[in-house]
């Protein structure tokens, strides 16, 4: 791939992970959330009860960044912590019924959001969208076990 295809594509995801961060963010406020806190909100929704380490892993984060967003969610009622029976140092999170209404409200707010985001492209392109993105995701999670074969360090 030459520069000028690099620099286009790299611009491109750049530019759609900042706008689309954006664009959630500006459809979170109203409900009180900064982005991220979504994401353990309907991962809490998908997996139910989870400790802060199998978060922190299924959301692709730092555990520190996770136990600042339950500390938050915690103090805004929307989440509460109880500590693990087979390991008291462990917190156990769950949802709270405001964390389970917040969480259907959230869930309407991404589908406007994903609709926004594909306005314009067919409906196959949308389907395909998910896994060309996963494999991307998967392409730079994969940088170091992918040395260059043509003597560029």
């Amino acid at each position: 791939m030459d520069f000028e295809q690099a620099d286009a594509l790299n611009q491109a995801i750049r530019l759609l992970s900042l706008r689309h961060r954006a664009r959630a963010a500006a459809l979170l406020a109203p409900l009180g959330l900064h982005p991220g806190q979504e994401a353990l909100l309907l991962e809490l929704a998908r997996s139910g009860p989870s400790i802060q380490t199998q978060l922190s892993e299924a959301l692709g984060c730092e555990p520190p960044s996770v136990t600042l967003m339950v500390r938050k969610l915690e103090a805004a009622g929307h989440i509460r912590r109880a500590p693990a029976p087979a390991d008291r140092r462990a917190s156990i999170v769950e949802l709270t019924d405001s964390g389970r209404e917040l969480t259907g409200q959230i869930k309407r707010l991404w589908c406007d959001l994903a609709e926004e985001t594909v306005t314009g492209l067919s409906a196959e392109t949308v389907a395909d969208l998910p896994g060309i993105l996963r494999t991307l995701s998967g392409n730079v999670d994969a940088k170091g076990r992918h040395p260059h074969n043509d003597g560029r360090p």
